[in-house]
């Protein structure tokens, strides 16, 4: 193997995008449901990347996940009951900046 091969373990061919899949879309909800005011930030598609669904709750805990595109996003944020922004008209919240830089912080003190 080259310095650039990975091992996927998958079936998807070097340079493809992966697809949203339904550990993505589960992961998702389960945040969703799990934390408290949660409101989600829709990602376009790259050259790298699927569209993403970013998901930031109250306290600033945030994760992102592949989904199949922009209608599945409104769709997902009307089924949780969660407002739905464009990042690129919004920003992102500080929270989550802040909620980053606490961890990383706690990871330092860790080591």
């Amino acid at each position: 193997m080259g310095w650039f091969s990975r091992r996927s373990g998958g079936t998807e061919r070097p340079g493809t995008l992966r697809s949203a899949n339904t550990a993505d879309l589960a992961h998702l909800r389960a945040f969703a449901i799990s934390r408290h005011g949660v409101e989600a930030f829709i990602e376009p598609r790259t050259t790298v990347t699927e569209a993403t669904l970013l998901l930031v709750a109250a306290d600033g805990e945030w994760t992102r996940r592949r989904i199949p595109g922009p209608k599945a996003a409104e769709e997902f944020a009307r089924e949780h009951g969660v407002p739905l922004y464009d990042p690129v008209s919004v920003g992102y919240p500080q929270r989550m900046r802040e909620w980053t830089a606490r961890r990383k912080a706690e990871e330092k003190a860790g080591d």
